[in-house]
Parts: structure tokens; C-alpha cells; sequence
């Protein structure tokens, strides 16, 4: 009987992320917040709560996660990562401490503490690689100019979230020095490893994935992933970057290959990550911290346009290409949420959790529209900017007054002398 309810709700669920994809796409919108928005229907405190598929969209979700960072890194060499890392690591710096200082600013604004503040300050730094890959993929942008820029930030984020996650950890669970030294170590360790290899030797691990037959190319490839996956997210490094890092290690025809044949499980697995997001978000939660994290989001969002069109710039990036770089890395999500769980399990600010979530419901809700339109929005702006300086100014004359008597008496003055 479980078994069959299972069945029941997960073709449901399917069927109809399957329904709003069309109905996404005959208006040629990005489904995700369709997607969430099915979620908050179908979870806790929902119009039809779901139950005995919970933990299988857990599981899918997951896997959905992974998948759309290894397409992502399929796009791009080893080479090409160290070199753009190289390239746009101040982009890095110049992100954390626009992002992450104004969530620390409004913790201790409310007076939730130090702690508190370090929590927030992760989850209005972190931008949603998950989302985001999703969303340069739905607008045919993953080729364009900017995306390697983009790419950049949020690798630098992601493995950065190797040495800001043991460091929360610590604080929320009170550790002292010598246990948060050792895991940072850990984690930095791990880190580094899956990078030097990925690196050093992508060339041999494509030479072992290769495979004329599909079938066994999509199992080697899709297996290898997972395992690194789970193998960085145990020893505290995300899962999203072990991912990211076995894309980047398969170059040639192994990652066109596997390109091919895994992005329709990308695409459903994906759209799975966000209905699972919005099944555990209760919408009872969300007005009575909708305020502050209206007021967070929308100065977190000019923050990474800022960011992103900084970067661009700096990498030489066409106008129009800053400002679509500036709007892509505008959704936060699924780090932003792992972040504020440390803290909600801790027991370290009741409030930290509905805000947290509410604020990453309004960018991952936003950020796909801010991709899609900060660029014409941005050109149309500057355009008319452009155009009212060009503009003669023509005088504007007043009915009574000094300067319009002087300018009569200086004409009569004229014609006499005529």
C-alpha cells in the first residue's frame, strides 16, 4: 500500500512539473517558479500535503543538484577553470564582502547575536549555483561572453563554502578551537585533493570513462559523479563542487558524449530539487518575517548586480554583458538553506529560519526574472538617460522677473541702436 501511494504521488508530481514546464514555456518563461510554487502547494502547511514520497523527492533532489553542476563544468577545460580563477579571483573578494556584510549587518541589527550574524551572513552571500546553471540553461546563454565570469563567482563561492561551513559548524555546535582547526583542515585538504586531480589528470580520467556504448558511458559517467559527490559532501566539502570539479576533469568527445545523455535526467531531476525546496517551507512562516527579508533581498539583489557587472567589467565584457551577469547571480538557494538549517538545528535564533527561508524564496523567485531582464531594463534606462542629455535645453521662460525684464530692456536697447 505505501508503495503504491509512493507511486501515485511521485507520477503526480511529475506529471505535473511536466504541465507547467509547457505552460512555462509557450510564454517563454523560466519554469523554476512555477516549480517552487508547486512545492509550497504540496508541503507542510499546503493545500494537499504530501507524505510517503517525502524522502524519495529528498533523494531526488539531491541528485538533482549534482547533476546540474557536472553539465555545467562539462561546458569547460581544467585549464580553462584555473585560468578564469586566476582571472577573476578580486571578482571573489569584491563578493563576499558586499553579500555576506549586509545579512551580518541585519542580524545584529535585530540583535540575534554574533553567531546569528556569521549564519546570515553565509545566506545572503552564497548565490544558487543549482538555480542558476538552470537558468543560463533555459536562456541559451551558457555559451555567451559573460558566463565564464559568472561561472568564476560562483565556483569561488562554492569552494569558499569549504572553509566558511566547518568554521559555522563550530560556532553553532559551540566547539572549541582544536575540533573546528581539524575539520577546517579536513575540508581544506579534501578540497584542494579533488582539485589537483581533476587538474592534473583530467586527461586520464577521461581515458577511463570513454566508452563507444551510451549505455555504459552514462552509467561510468552518472556513478563517478554521485560517488565524488558524496565522498566531498562527508568530508565536508559541498556536493555541488565534487560535482562541478568531474565536469570539468572529462574534456573532448567523453563530455560531449555525456553532455547528451544526461540532460534529460539533468532537467527532471533538476525540476524536482525545486518542488522538494518549497515542500519544506511551511507558508504560514513567511508573514511575519516578510518585511526584513523584503528589505535584505532587495538590497542583496542591487549587491550582486553590483558584483556581477564589476566583474564583467573587469574582464572586459561588453555593457550589456555586465548586466546580464549582474542579474544571473541575483536567486540564492540551496546553500543559503543548508547554511541556516546549521543554525535552526543549534537552536541558535528561532526567527533565523522563517527569515532565512523567505528570503531565499523571494530571489529564487526573483532571480530568474532579474536574469532574464536586467540587461533591457538596464539598456533601456541608460539609453534614456542618453538620449535627455542630448536633448537642447530650451530656455523656460518665467511670466515676471529680473532676468526677464533685463533681457526686455536689453532688446529694446538693441533696436534703438538699429
Amino acid at each position: 500500500m505505501h508503495s503504491a501511494v509512493l507511486l501515485i504521488e511521485f507520477g503526480s508530481i511529475i506529471l505535473g512539473l511536466g504541465l507547467l514546464g509547457r505552460f512555462a514555456a509557450r510564454f517563454r518563461l523560466s519554469p523554476i517558479p512555477l516549480y517552487l510554487l508547486a512545492g509550497l502547494a504540496f508541503g507542510e502547511g499546503g493545500l494537499l500535503p504530501l507524505g510517503a514520497s517525502e524522502e524519495f523527492v529528498a533523494t531526488g533532489a539531491e541528485i538533482g543538484v549534482i547533476l546540474l553542476l557536472l553539465m555545467l563544468g562539462l561546458e569547460y577545460s581544467a585549464g580553462d577553470l584555473v585560468t578564469n580563477l586566476k582571472s577573476h579571483y578580486p571578482a571573489g573578494l569584491v563578493d563576499g564582502a558586499l553579500n555576506a556584510l549586509p545579512g551580518a549587518a541585519a542580524a545584529l541589527l535585530l540583535g540575534w547575536g554574533p553567531v546569528a550574524a556569521v549564519v546570515l551572513a553565509g545566506v545572503t552571500w552564497i548565490s544558487s549555483s543549482g538555480v542558476i546553471a538552470k537558468v543560463l540553461g533555459d536562456l541559451g546563454r551558457v555559451g555567451n561572453r559573460e558566463t565564464p565570469v559568472i561561472l568564476s563567482v560562483l565556483v569561488l563561492e562554492d569552494l569558499a563554502m569549504a572553509v566558511y561551513l566547518p568554521i559555522v559548524t563550530a560556532l553553532v555546535a559551540g566547539a572549541g578551537l582544536l575540533a573546528g582547526s581539524v575539520t577546517l583542515a579536513i575540508a581544506l585538504g579534501a578540497a584542494g585533493l579533488v582539485l589537483f586531480v581533476a587538474v592534473r589528470y583530467g586527461r586520464v580520467i577521461s581515458r577511463f570513462v570513454s566508452s563507444d556504448d551510451p549505455e555504459k558511458l552514462l552509467l561510468v559517467v552518472l556513478g563517478l559523479t554521485i560517488l565524488v559527490a558524496g565522498v566531498a559532501q562527508q568530508l565536508q566539502v559541498s556536493a555541488a563542487v565534487g560535482a562541478f570539479l568531474v565536469g570539468i576533469a572529462l574534456s573532448g568527445e567523453v563530455a560531449e558524449g555525456a553532455h547528451t545523455l544526461l540532460s534529460p535526467l539533468r532537467d527532471l531531476f533538476a525540476a524536482v530539487f525545486f518542488v522538494f525546496f518549497g515542500l519544506h517551507t511551511d507558508p504560514a512562516s513567511i508573514p511575519p518575517v516578510l518585511l526584513p527579508a523584503l528589505a535584505l533581498a532587495v538590497v542583496t539583489a542591487a549587491t550582486k548586480i553590483a558584483t556581477g557587472y564589476w566583474a564583467a567589467r573587469r574582464a572586459a565584457i561588453s555593457a550589456k554583458g555586465r548586466w546580464r551577469a549582474g542579474g544571473a547571480l541575483v536567486a540564492r538557494g540551496e546553500f543559503s538553506i543548508v547554511i541556516a538549517g546549521l543554525a535552526v538545528s543549534a537552536g541558535i535564533e528561532p526567527s533565523l529560519g522563517p527569515l532565512a527561508t523567505a528570503y531565499v524564496l523571494i530571489l529564487v523567485v526573483v532571480g530568474p526574472l532579474t536574469a532574464r531582464y536586467t540587461e533591457p531594463v538596464a539598456t533601456w534606462w541608460t539609453g534614456r538617460a542618453a538620449r535627455e542629455r542630448s536633448e537642447p535645453k530650451v530656455r523656460q521662460e518665467t511670466p515676471e522677473g529680473p532676468s526677464e525684464g533685463a533681457s526686455e530692456g536689453a532688446t529694446e536697447g538693441a533696436s534703438v541702436r538699429d
